[in-house]
């Protein structure tokens, strides 16, 4: 909680579970506008008594990036994130789109399975991915991957496509990251009609 006297103004959130476990970061905050006037020092106190040692934020949200900036100035990008804003009608030569089955996703339960797809040519698997939910519901994160003998066909914005509609189709919105050096999935990404909307910045807190 951030406070003005004792009237709370804000709040912070730091991840310290999992893979933050060893490295307490960071990764929200908020003041209510009428006390913005006040936000970096707000800000500071967050930082210190919070001890994190990192923070990590996306940069369209406004508040956490000037954070990051004014404490965490090593700060990169980690990730590249993608919206939805264009219909594709992609249907590559030869390719079908179907569900993951049982044996494929075995430690999944069968209504997860509806969001692994599978790209078969030829009675082959040319590519896989899915959508995972680490994110705030409804977004979705979709991921995918071509076997090295189909890349450069278009059978990973083909699947990207897809898993775009099974998304919509159960009420999340599909969204995406990539490594901000992989150029060929940016690529994929763009083409089955998502957007660059910003990045994940990283970096360690100076102190």
């Amino acid at each position: 909680m951030l406070s003005v006297g004792d009237a709370p103004v804000g709040y912070g959130s730091m991840a310290i579970g999992g893979p933050w476990q060893d490295a307490p970061t960071l990764y929200e905050v908020f003041v209510a506008p009428t006390h913005r006037m006040r936000f970096l020092d707000l800000c500071r106190q967050l930082v210190e008594v919070s001890a994190a040692v990192k923070i990590e934020v996306q940069s369209n949200d406004p508040l956490a990036t000037v954070m990051l900036h004014a404490f965490a100035p090593q700060a990169v990008s980690e990730a590249i994130l993608f919206h939805d804003r264009y219909v594709t009608r992609l249907a590559p030569a030869g390719a079908t789109y179907r569900e993951a089955t049982a044996s494929e996703e075995p430690e999944l339960p069968a209504d997860h399975r509806k969001y692994r797809g599978v790209v078969e040519v030829a009675g082959q698997v040319a590519a896989t991915g899915g959508v995972l939910f680490h994110y705030n519901r409804p977004f979705g994160d979709i991921y995918m991957d071509v076997n090295e003998p189909f890349r450069r066909r278009g059978f990973g914005s083909f699947i990207v496509q897809e898993l775009k509609r099974i998304c919509y189709e159960n009420g999340h919105m599909p969204a995406a990251r990539c490594n901000p050096d992989n150029i060929a999935s940016q690529r994929t990404l763009q083409k089955a009609g998502l957007v660059p909307c910003g990045h994940i910045l990283s970096g360690p807190v100076r102190r």
